[in-house]
């Protein structure tokens, strides 16, 4: 896995042994994304998915200790195996847009585009995520975050590694 900051984005690049129709599936049904979405350790509810633009992924995440965080995906584009681009923000469990639970200086909503490309096998995927609607604050605070983000994702996407190869 790579991953940089460009401007205000994270940008993360890995390879999966898997055809690219298959990641696609894995990103677009709660089924599948109940099994390896977020935070390594956590259990990820599913409280609802409407995977169409202008639909929304809700659901809850609980640490082994019990802890529990709401948040929500609000779809904007989706083309078919190759793009999906979406808002995230942290939610209640009615799906209302709130500040992380970390930190009231992380941004409301981050704006996180996904691409695929096959090659032999194998699929690319390459995501953008940054801040939209950010004050200054915001968008320090988000970059400062830059390792634990690719920590994070770089384990949310060992998960999806270790699900490809059961599904």
């Amino acid at each position: 896995m790579t991953a940089k900051l460009e401007g205000n984005e994270l940008v993360i690049t890995r390879v999966f042994h898997a055809p690219r129709e298959l990641v696609f599936k894995v990103w677009s049904e709660a089924e599948h994304l109940r099994n390896w979405w977020g935070p390594k350790g956590f259990e990820l509810s599913v409280a609802g998915l409407d995977f169409r633009p202008g639909g929304y992924f809700h659901y809850s995440m609980q640490s082994p200790d019990g802890y529990q965080m709401w948040a929500k995906f609000v779809y904007h584009e989706i083309e078919a195996s190759e793009r999906i681009v979406w808002v995230t923000s942290f939610s209640d469990e009615e799906g209302n847009v709130v500040r992380a639970p970390f930190s009231a200086k992380y941004p409301l909503e981050i704006r996180n585009v996904l691409t695929l490309s096959e090659n032999n096998g194998t699929t690319t995927i390459t995501l953008r995520g940054g801040p939209i609607n950010a004050t200054a604050e915001e968008q320090s605070f988000f970059t400062g975050m830059f390792e634990s983000m690719k920590q994070g994702f770089g384990a949310t996407f060992d998960q999806l590694e270790q699900y490809l190869a059961k599904v």
